[in-house]
């Protein structure tokens, strides 16, 4: 997108491009949303950015008006598979606070200095840097909705001091903390957040989709409710969404309020909210075949996840089995390996357990599943594979070299392959071609594999349309 287009965006105050750029004014030196109610500044004052981290790098504060930490993350990070957007991926789940640079340079397989160029020279700042302003983000939403005091919060955060903590805000909102927060406050491992969306969000048919797919004890969906059990890297947590048009709200128990990053993140992967649905509906609109169920159900999203491995053995479960039926088992699974939550918002919810980590079931017996056994082996060598790190479903896992790896172990073919891709790392462009319902739906409307190409990037997005359809059309 070119700085003249970026401009034009900012002019017509254009909601759909907040949160992919940031404007900068250097008469003011506050950065802002484009779609900012304030006078519109002169172009030649104006300063485009790509991230928060290198607004405030560059000396810019945030706008106290348009508030630019509240928009949603930008959507490009999830449609590309690149180093880059794998290092944001990850940055924003927290990575850099619990691993820190070095760490997430060895995930990625890349050396410190040359991710460090590489993330400098694309969105303007270093890792380090961009962890720092997704702290400060996170660390302003903590002070202003929460009863948390001041110091459990910068370490909620992620920051390593009250200095660093203190400094940080003053610098990104030119306000101390104590001054961002009104009122007395107490202490609690409960949050409540507003998770910003953008529109249009079919977070009805999220649910639906989630809603026949829930393990029992681990899960529990209403009719606008999302609740589960999280195994997080400092303990169990519980979360219980509640889905608007234009937002969702959050309640949250932590074992650890170090995992408030990490938490968040999920939650909006799980429901796709970095989605740009405008861009999403209007290519696939564009195909005569596609407009009816687009125009029916606008804003799509992607069922994400909260673990990839759970991901996985959701997938090799489902193999030749009803949903109903790889529930059950699911359910024993979780019963039998998945970890208490001894968390009382989740014996308020009525759930009991995470689901079991690879390291749970790497030593498990391949005959107790109520399953062929050659599909249990399958999910145990997925379980072995991770807890040694062979194999990773963290969102900053090369998508590619994930299926190459998944479609190496026995038991595991395409289809199970493409969906774990689809759900686990949230790829846009998956047409799974030997999916059963997708091979149906592509027959009956004429459409070819090669024809499902002018869908890309967004053919996972096709398939949900396509996996929506049938169901609808025999409730007709």
């Amino acid at each position: 997108m070119l700085d003249d287009q970026r401009y034009r965006a900012v002019q017509a105050k254009d909601g759909r491009f907040d949160g992919v750029f940031y404007t900068a004014v250097r008469t003011t030196g506050i950065f802002c949303r484009p779609s900012c109610p304030a006078l519109t500044p002169r172009r030649e004052n104006v300063t485009f950015f790509s991230t928060p981290a290198a607004a405030v790098g560059a000396g810019y504060r945030a706008c106290r008006r348009c508030r630019p930490d509240r928009t949603p993350g930008s959507p490009e990070w999830n449609v590309r598979g690149d180093l880059v957007a794998r290092a944001m991926r990850l940055i924003a789940d927290g990575v850099v606070e619990r691993e820190g640079v070095p760490g997430l340079a060895r995930r990625l397989g890349y050396s410190e200095r040359q991710l460090h160029r590489s993330l400098t020279a694309e969105v303007g700042a270093g890792p380090l840097a961009i962890a720092r302003s997704n702290r400060a983000q996170l660390a302003r939403t903590l002070i202003e909705t929460t009863d948390l005091p001041l110091s459990d919060i910068a370490f909620a955060a992620g920051f390593g001091s009250i200095r660093q903590f203190n400094d940080t805000i003053r610098r990104v909102y030119a306000v101390s903390p104590r001054e961002l927060r009104r009122g007395p406050r107490g202490a609690t491992n409960r949050l409540t957040l507003r998770l910003p969306v953008r529109r249009p969000f079919d977070g009805e048919g999220l649910l639906a989709f989630l809603r026949p797919r829930a393990i029992e004890g681990v899960e529990l969906i209403g009719d606008d409710t999302y609740a589960r059990v999280m195994a997080l890297p400092h303990g169990p947590a519980v979360v219980h969404l509640t889905l608007a048009d234009d937002h969702v709200r959050a309640d949250l128990e932590l074992t650890d309020l170090a995992d408030t990053q990490a938490a968040v993140q999920r939650c909006r992967r799980l429901l796709d909210l970095d989605a740009d649905p405008l861009a999403i509906d209007a290519a696939l609109a564009a195909d005569p075949v596609l407009a009816p169920l687009v125009a029916a159900h606008p804003g799509v999203r992607l069922p994400g996840q909260v673990d990839g491995f759970e991901v996985a053995v959701r997938a090799i479960v489902g193999q030749q089995v009803s949903v109903a039926g790889a529930r059950t088992i699911l359910g024993r699974i979780a019963a039998r390996y998945g970890a208490d939550a001894p968390l009382p918002m989740a014996a308020e919810l009525g759930l009991r357990r995470t689901f079991p980590r690879p390291e749970d079931l790497a030593d498990a017996p391949d005959d107790e599943f109520s399953m062929p056994r050659s599909r249990a082996a399958a999910f145990v060598r997925i379980a072995r594979a991770m807890a040694d790190g062979e194999l990773t479903l963290d969102p900053g896992a090369d998508r590619d070299e994930a299926r190459r790896r998944l479609l190496a172990v026995p038991g595991i073919g395409p289809w199970t392959a493409d969906y774990i891709v689809l759900r686990a790392l949230s790829d846009p462009d998956v047409l799974m071609t030997t999916d059963l319902v997708l091979r149906r739906e592509l027959t009956a409307r004429g459409i070819t594999t090669e024809q499902t190409h002018r869908w890309r990037p967004w053919r996972s997005y096709a398939a949900v349309h396509l996996w929506r359809a049938p169901t609808e059309e025999r409730t007709d």
